[in-house]
Protein backbone atom coordinates (compact mmCIF):
# COMPACT_ATOMS: atom_id res chain seq x y z
CA UNK A 1 0.00 0.00 0.00
CA UNK A 2 2.67 2.68 1.20
CA UNK A 3 4.42 1.85 -2.46
CA UNK A 4 1.20 3.00 -4.15
CA UNK A 5 0.90 6.08 -2.64
CA UNK A 6 5.03 6.62 -3.51
CA UNK A 7 3.94 6.11 -7.69
CA UNK A 8 0.64 8.08 -7.97
CA UNK A 9 2.59 11.87 -7.30
CA UNK A 10 5.11 10.71 -9.70
CA UNK A 11 2.41 9.50 -12.06
CA UNK A 12 0.74 12.86 -12.15
CA UNK A 13 4.35 14.75 -12.02
CA UNK A 14 5.13 12.88 -15.46
CA UNK A 15 1.90 13.66 -16.60
CA UNK A 16 1.61 17.20 -15.69
CA UNK A 17 5.29 17.50 -17.73
CA UNK A 18 3.78 15.84 -20.70
CA UNK A 19 0.78 18.12 -20.94
CA UNK A 20 3.29 21.33 -20.29
CA UNK A 21 5.38 19.87 -23.21
CA UNK A 22 2.24 19.33 -25.49
CA UNK A 23 1.16 22.84 -24.51
CA UNK A 24 4.19 24.42 -25.85
CA UNK A 25 5.12 22.45 -28.98
CA UNK A 26 1.29 24.18 -29.94
CA UNK A 27 2.75 27.47 -29.15
CA UNK A 28 4.59 30.08 -30.72
CA UNK A 29 6.77 32.23 -28.36
CA UNK A 30 7.16 35.90 -29.84
CA UNK A 31 9.06 38.24 -27.53
CA UNK A 32 8.62 41.93 -28.04
CA UNK A 33 11.85 44.36 -26.94
CA UNK A 34 10.83 47.74 -25.35
CA UNK A 35 13.89 49.50 -24.89
CA UNK A 36 13.76 53.19 -23.90
CA UNK A 37 14.71 55.38 -20.75
CA UNK A 38 12.61 53.79 -17.79
CA UNK A 39 14.97 56.28 -15.34
CA UNK A 40 15.83 59.68 -15.47
CA UNK A 41 14.19 62.63 -16.78
CA UNK A 42 12.88 61.04 -19.25
CA UNK A 43 10.97 57.92 -17.66
CA UNK A 44 7.75 59.40 -18.09
CA UNK A 45 7.93 58.81 -21.94
CA UNK A 46 9.51 55.52 -21.50
CA UNK A 47 6.68 54.26 -19.57
CA UNK A 48 4.11 55.62 -21.70
CA UNK A 49 5.79 54.09 -24.36
CA UNK A 50 6.05 50.19 -22.33
CA UNK A 51 2.61 50.65 -21.49
CA UNK A 52 1.60 51.03 -25.35
CA UNK A 53 3.23 47.75 -26.23
CA UNK A 54 2.47 45.98 -23.22
CA UNK A 55 -1.84 47.39 -24.06
CA UNK A 56 -1.04 45.48 -27.34
CA UNK A 57 0.41 42.56 -26.33
CA UNK A 58 -2.45 41.96 -24.02
CA UNK A 59 -4.96 42.45 -26.46
CA UNK A 60 -3.09 39.98 -29.14
CA UNK A 61 -2.81 37.36 -26.22
CA UNK A 62 -6.65 37.62 -25.95
CA UNK A 63 -7.35 37.59 -29.88
CA UNK A 64 -5.46 33.84 -29.45
CA UNK A 65 -3.74 34.45 -33.32
CA UNK A 66 -2.56 31.19 -35.14
CA UNK A 67 0.84 30.93 -37.42
CA UNK A 68 1.70 27.41 -38.94
CA UNK A 69 -1.12 25.82 -36.66
CA UNK A 70 0.65 27.00 -33.67
CA UNK A 71 -0.55 29.98 -30.96
CA UNK A 72 0.96 32.80 -30.94
CA UNK A 73 2.00 34.19 -27.24
CA UNK A 74 3.53 37.42 -26.89
CA UNK A 75 5.62 38.20 -24.35
CA UNK A 76 6.81 41.58 -23.41
CA UNK A 77 10.77 42.07 -22.68
CA UNK A 78 11.12 45.91 -21.37
CA UNK A 79 14.90 47.64 -20.65
CA UNK A 80 15.84 50.77 -19.52
CA UNK A 81 18.71 52.20 -21.81
CA UNK A 82 18.67 55.61 -19.84
CA UNK A 83 18.54 57.82 -23.16
CA UNK A 84 21.97 56.92 -23.47
CA UNK A 85 23.62 55.63 -26.69
CA UNK A 86 26.42 53.01 -25.04
CA UNK A 87 23.55 51.91 -22.46
CA UNK A 88 21.22 51.45 -25.66
CA UNK A 89 23.16 49.24 -27.63
CA UNK A 90 23.84 47.16 -24.55
CA UNK A 91 20.30 46.66 -24.43
CA UNK A 92 20.23 46.10 -28.21
CA UNK A 93 23.24 43.05 -27.41
CA UNK A 94 20.87 41.68 -24.20
CA UNK A 95 18.00 41.40 -26.89
CA UNK A 96 19.85 39.84 -29.67
CA UNK A 97 21.10 37.45 -26.30
CA UNK A 98 17.69 37.28 -25.31
CA UNK A 99 16.44 35.67 -29.23
CA UNK A 100 14.28 38.64 -29.32
CA UNK A 101 13.13 39.41 -32.92
CA UNK A 102 11.07 42.77 -32.89
CA UNK A 103 11.76 45.83 -30.81
CA UNK A 104 9.83 49.02 -30.19
CA UNK A 105 12.24 51.73 -29.21
CA UNK A 106 14.38 53.17 -28.94
CA UNK A 107 12.88 56.74 -27.73
CA UNK A 108 15.75 58.68 -28.70
CA UNK A 109 17.44 59.81 -31.70
CA UNK A 110 20.75 59.38 -30.44
CA UNK A 111 20.59 55.62 -28.96
CA UNK A 112 18.12 54.56 -31.99
CA UNK A 113 21.34 55.55 -34.16
CA UNK A 114 24.12 53.50 -32.72
CA UNK A 115 21.42 51.47 -31.78
CA UNK A 116 20.36 50.49 -35.22
CA UNK A 117 23.28 48.74 -36.68
CA UNK A 118 23.25 46.60 -33.95
CA UNK A 119 19.79 45.83 -34.16
CA UNK A 120 20.28 45.44 -38.24
CA UNK A 121 23.27 42.72 -37.74
CA UNK A 122 21.49 40.46 -35.36
CA UNK A 123 18.66 40.18 -37.83
CA UNK A 124 15.84 42.08 -35.11
CA UNK A 125 13.27 44.57 -36.84
CA UNK A 126 13.44 47.88 -34.99
CA UNK A 127 10.34 50.68 -35.02
CA UNK A 128 11.51 54.18 -33.42
CA UNK A 129 10.07 57.09 -32.79
CA UNK A 130 13.47 58.88 -33.10
CA UNK A 131 13.15 61.41 -35.51
CA UNK A 132 16.56 62.58 -36.53
CA UNK A 133 16.67 61.61 -40.30
CA UNK A 134 20.45 59.85 -40.07
CA UNK A 135 18.42 57.11 -38.40
CA UNK A 136 16.59 56.05 -41.64
CA UNK A 137 19.63 56.75 -44.50
CA UNK A 138 21.54 53.88 -43.76
CA UNK A 139 18.83 51.75 -45.30
CA UNK A 140 18.25 49.17 -42.96
CA UNK A 141 15.71 46.51 -44.27
CA UNK A 142 14.32 45.72 -41.09
CA UNK A 143 14.28 49.71 -39.15
CA UNK A 144 11.25 51.47 -39.58
CA UNK A 145 10.47 55.02 -37.97
CA UNK A 146 6.43 55.11 -36.94
CA UNK A 147 6.06 58.74 -36.46
CA UNK A 148 6.89 61.63 -39.20
CA UNK A 149 10.82 62.75 -39.23
CA UNK A 150 12.52 66.00 -38.29
CA UNK A 151 11.97 67.15 -41.12
CA UNK A 152 8.33 66.94 -41.58
CA UNK A 153 7.95 68.48 -37.72
CA UNK A 154 10.15 70.94 -37.73
CA UNK A 155 8.87 72.17 -41.04
CA UNK A 156 5.63 72.37 -39.60
CA UNK A 157 6.01 74.59 -36.89
CA UNK A 158 8.05 76.65 -38.87
CA UNK A 159 4.85 77.32 -41.30
CA UNK A 160 2.68 77.74 -39.01
CA UNK A 161 4.99 80.35 -37.09
CA UNK A 162 5.08 82.06 -40.33
CA UNK A 163 1.32 81.98 -41.66
CA UNK A 164 -0.54 81.49 -38.71
CA UNK A 165 1.50 83.34 -36.00
CA UNK A 166 2.88 86.17 -38.13
CA UNK A 167 6.37 85.43 -36.35
CA UNK A 168 8.72 87.39 -38.14
CA UNK A 169 11.55 87.17 -36.38
CA UNK A 170 12.69 83.89 -34.13
CA UNK A 171 15.71 82.96 -31.70
CA UNK A 172 16.54 79.42 -32.04
CA UNK A 173 18.06 76.67 -29.06
CA UNK A 174 19.00 73.09 -29.18
CA UNK A 175 20.27 71.00 -26.69
CA UNK A 176 23.21 69.29 -28.62
CA UNK A 177 20.89 65.66 -28.60
CA UNK A 178 20.91 64.26 -32.05
CA UNK A 179 16.78 64.48 -31.53
CA UNK A 180 17.47 68.60 -30.40
CA UNK A 181 20.02 69.52 -32.97
CA UNK A 182 18.27 67.66 -35.93
CA UNK A 183 14.46 69.15 -35.26
CA UNK A 184 16.15 72.96 -34.70
CA UNK A 185 18.02 72.48 -37.54
CA UNK A 186 15.31 71.53 -39.89
CA UNK A 187 13.27 74.57 -38.31
CA UNK A 188 15.77 76.87 -38.70
CA UNK A 189 16.24 75.84 -42.47
CA UNK A 190 11.92 76.38 -43.04
CA UNK A 191 12.03 79.59 -41.02
CA UNK A 192 14.29 81.30 -43.00
CA UNK A 193 12.63 79.79 -46.54
CA UNK A 194 9.50 81.10 -44.98
CA UNK A 195 10.87 84.58 -44.70
CA UNK A 196 11.44 84.60 -40.67
CA UNK A 197 14.35 86.46 -39.10
CA UNK A 198 16.65 83.54 -37.29
CA UNK A 199 17.85 85.89 -34.78
CA UNK A 200 20.40 83.23 -33.25
CA UNK A 201 21.49 80.14 -32.37
CA UNK A 202 22.02 79.03 -29.10
CA UNK A 203 22.70 75.48 -26.95
CA UNK A 204 22.35 74.38 -23.82
CA UNK A 205 22.37 70.35 -22.74
CA UNK A 206 19.72 68.01 -21.82
CA UNK A 207 20.79 67.77 -18.53
CA UNK A 208 20.42 72.00 -17.82
CA UNK A 209 17.60 73.83 -15.80
CA UNK A 210 19.03 77.47 -16.12
CA UNK A 211 18.76 79.35 -19.38
CA UNK A 212 18.71 82.88 -18.05
CA UNK A 213 21.86 84.23 -19.89
CA UNK A 214 20.62 82.88 -23.02
CA UNK A 215 16.61 83.94 -22.51
CA UNK A 216 18.02 87.40 -21.99
CA UNK A 217 20.25 87.68 -24.61
CA UNK A 218 17.19 87.46 -27.24
CA UNK A 219 15.02 89.16 -25.05
CA UNK A 220 17.50 92.15 -26.60
CA UNK A 221 17.59 90.87 -30.04
CA UNK A 222 13.39 91.32 -29.22
CA UNK A 223 12.50 88.40 -30.74
CA UNK A 224 8.87 87.38 -31.46
CA UNK A 225 9.36 83.61 -30.93
CA UNK A 226 12.01 81.05 -29.42
CA UNK A 227 11.90 77.26 -30.76
CA UNK A 228 13.63 74.77 -28.45
CA UNK A 229 14.99 71.71 -30.00
CA UNK A 230 14.96 69.30 -26.63
CA UNK A 231 12.67 67.55 -24.29
CA UNK A 232 9.86 68.33 -21.26
CA UNK A 233 12.22 68.21 -18.88
CA UNK A 234 14.05 71.17 -20.00
CA UNK A 235 11.05 73.14 -21.81
CA UNK A 236 8.77 73.58 -18.82
CA UNK A 237 11.53 75.22 -16.65
CA UNK A 238 12.40 77.16 -19.59
CA UNK A 239 8.70 78.54 -20.11
CA UNK A 240 8.84 79.71 -16.49
CA UNK A 241 12.00 81.75 -17.08
CA UNK A 242 10.70 83.05 -20.10
CA UNK A 243 7.76 84.37 -17.71
CA UNK A 244 9.87 85.38 -15.07
CA UNK A 245 12.25 87.71 -17.57
CA UNK A 246 9.49 89.23 -19.18
CA UNK A 247 8.86 87.50 -21.91
CA UNK A 248 5.34 85.97 -21.50
CA UNK A 249 4.38 87.76 -25.07
CA UNK A 250 7.61 85.67 -27.01
CA UNK A 251 6.27 82.26 -28.00
CA UNK A 252 7.93 79.13 -26.95
CA UNK A 253 7.66 76.62 -29.58
CA UNK A 254 8.83 73.12 -29.80
CA UNK A 255 8.94 69.55 -31.39
CA UNK A 256 6.60 66.59 -30.34
CA UNK A 257 8.77 65.71 -27.18
CA UNK A 258 7.34 69.22 -26.03
CA UNK A 259 3.50 68.11 -26.88
CA UNK A 260 3.74 66.35 -23.58
CA UNK A 261 1.33 66.63 -20.46
CA UNK A 262 4.62 66.70 -18.46
CA UNK A 263 4.95 70.35 -20.06
CA UNK A 264 2.21 71.60 -17.99
CA UNK A 265 2.73 69.40 -15.18
CA UNK A 266 6.24 71.13 -14.91
CA UNK A 267 5.88 74.62 -15.79
CA UNK A 268 2.12 75.06 -14.36
CA UNK A 269 1.12 78.44 -15.41
CA UNK A 270 3.40 79.43 -17.39
CA UNK A 271 2.29 76.75 -20.11
CA UNK A 272 -0.59 78.01 -21.85
CA UNK A 273 -1.07 79.20 -24.73
CA UNK A 274 2.47 80.52 -25.07
CA UNK A 275 3.53 77.73 -26.06
CA UNK A 276 3.04 75.42 -29.23
CA UNK A 277 4.75 71.99 -30.00
CA UNK A 278 4.67 70.24 -33.42
CA UNK A 279 3.70 66.13 -32.94
CA UNK A 280 3.20 63.19 -35.61
CA UNK A 281 0.10 62.05 -36.01
CA UNK A 282 -3.62 62.92 -36.62
CA UNK A 283 -5.28 64.37 -33.60
CA UNK A 284 -6.07 61.34 -31.37
CA UNK A 285 -10.19 62.25 -30.53
CA UNK A 286 -10.72 62.59 -34.39
CA UNK A 287 -9.67 59.64 -35.25
CA UNK A 288 -11.77 56.57 -35.70
CA UNK A 289 -10.28 54.50 -32.66
CA UNK A 290 -8.89 57.20 -30.95
CA UNK A 291 -11.39 57.73 -28.06
CA UNK A 292 -11.54 54.19 -27.34
CA UNK A 293 -7.73 53.82 -27.32
CA UNK A 294 -7.68 56.45 -24.35
CA UNK A 295 -10.67 54.90 -22.68
CA UNK A 296 -8.63 51.08 -22.82
CA UNK A 297 -5.53 53.15 -22.01
CA UNK A 298 -6.91 54.71 -18.72
CA UNK A 299 -8.50 51.58 -17.36
CA UNK A 300 -5.78 49.89 -17.56
CA UNK A 301 -2.83 52.65 -16.10
CA UNK A 302 -5.14 54.77 -14.52
CA UNK A 303 -3.87 57.22 -16.54
CA UNK A 304 -4.05 59.19 -19.91
CA UNK A 305 -1.29 58.53 -22.62
CA UNK A 306 1.30 60.42 -23.14
CA UNK A 307 2.94 61.30 -26.69
CA UNK A 308 3.61 58.12 -28.51
CA UNK A 309 1.66 55.41 -26.46
CA UNK A 310 -0.53 54.92 -29.51
CA UNK A 311 2.26 54.78 -32.22
CA UNK A 312 3.82 51.92 -30.18
CA UNK A 313 1.23 50.26 -29.83
CA UNK A 314 -0.38 50.67 -33.41
CA UNK A 315 2.96 49.23 -34.83
CA UNK A 316 2.79 46.28 -32.33
CA UNK A 317 -0.43 45.34 -33.79
CA UNK A 318 0.78 46.10 -37.37
CA UNK A 319 3.68 43.78 -36.52
CA UNK A 320 1.22 41.11 -35.68
CA UNK A 321 -0.87 41.71 -38.79
CA UNK A 322 2.53 41.61 -40.91
CA UNK A 323 3.58 38.05 -38.73
CA UNK A 324 -0.24 36.76 -39.70
CA UNK A 325 0.23 37.65 -43.82
CA UNK A 326 3.74 36.25 -43.96
CA UNK A 327 2.49 32.94 -41.77
CA UNK A 328 5.65 33.21 -40.42
CA UNK A 329 7.65 34.97 -36.92
CA UNK A 330 10.76 35.70 -38.97
CA UNK A 331 12.01 39.07 -38.37
CA UNK A 332 13.26 39.38 -41.95
CA UNK A 333 10.07 38.24 -43.49
CA UNK A 334 7.86 40.11 -41.52
CA UNK A 335 9.48 43.63 -42.46
CA UNK A 336 9.59 42.62 -46.34
CA UNK A 337 5.60 42.03 -45.33
CA UNK A 338 5.50 45.63 -43.64
CA UNK A 339 7.17 47.01 -46.55
CA UNK A 340 4.19 45.85 -49.01
CA UNK A 341 0.86 46.31 -46.47
CA UNK A 342 -0.83 49.13 -45.09
CA UNK A 343 -2.38 48.96 -41.58
CA UNK A 344 -5.14 51.57 -40.21
CA UNK A 345 -4.23 52.14 -36.51
CA UNK A 346 -5.54 54.50 -33.75
CA UNK A 347 -3.28 57.38 -34.50
CA UNK A 348 -3.82 56.79 -38.17
CA UNK A 349 -2.70 54.90 -41.47
CA UNK A 350 1.02 53.10 -41.41
CA UNK A 351 2.26 52.19 -44.69
CA UNK A 352 6.23 52.73 -44.93
CA UNK A 353 8.61 53.56 -48.04
CA UNK A 354 11.82 51.28 -48.85
CA UNK A 355 14.23 53.58 -46.23
CA UNK A 356 11.30 52.49 -43.49
CA UNK A 357 9.48 56.38 -43.43
CA UNK A 358 6.03 56.48 -43.29
CA UNK A 359 5.10 57.17 -46.85
CA UNK A 360 2.59 59.33 -45.66
CA UNK A 361 2.12 60.88 -42.23
CA UNK A 362 0.09 64.26 -40.56
CA UNK A 363 1.48 66.59 -38.57
CA UNK A 364 -0.21 68.38 -35.64
CA UNK A 365 0.10 71.52 -34.09
CA UNK A 366 -0.94 72.08 -30.58
CA UNK A 367 -1.26 74.54 -27.44
CA UNK A 368 -1.74 73.90 -23.87
CA UNK A 369 -5.16 75.14 -22.56
CA UNK A 370 -6.13 74.17 -18.68
CA UNK A 371 -3.31 72.21 -18.76
CA UNK A 372 -4.29 70.04 -21.55
CA UNK A 373 -2.93 70.01 -25.38
CA UNK A 374 -5.18 71.87 -27.28
CA UNK A 375 -5.52 70.85 -31.30
CA UNK A 376 -4.98 73.90 -33.40
CA UNK A 377 -4.34 72.67 -36.94
CA UNK A 378 -2.86 69.46 -38.85
CA UNK A 379 -0.62 69.27 -41.92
Amino acid sequence: MPSKFKIAPLALALAAGLTALSASAQEQLVRIGVSGPLSGANAFAGKDNENGVRLAVEELNAQKLKVGGKLLRFELMSEDDQGDPKAGVNVAQKFADAGVKFVLGPYNSGVAIPASRVYNDAGILMSTVGTNPKITQSRYPNVFRIVASDNQVGGSMAAYAAKELKIKTVGVIDDRTAFGQGIADEFAKQARASGLSVAGREFTNDKASDFSSILTAFRAKKVDAIFFGGYAPQGAPMARQMKQLGLSNVRLLGGDTLCSPEMAKLGGDAVGENVLCAQAGAMLDKQPGGPAFKTRYKQRFQRDPDVYAPAFYDQTMFIAQAIKSANTVDAAAVGRALHTMSYQGVAGTYGYDPSGNLKKTAVTVYTFKGGALSPLASY
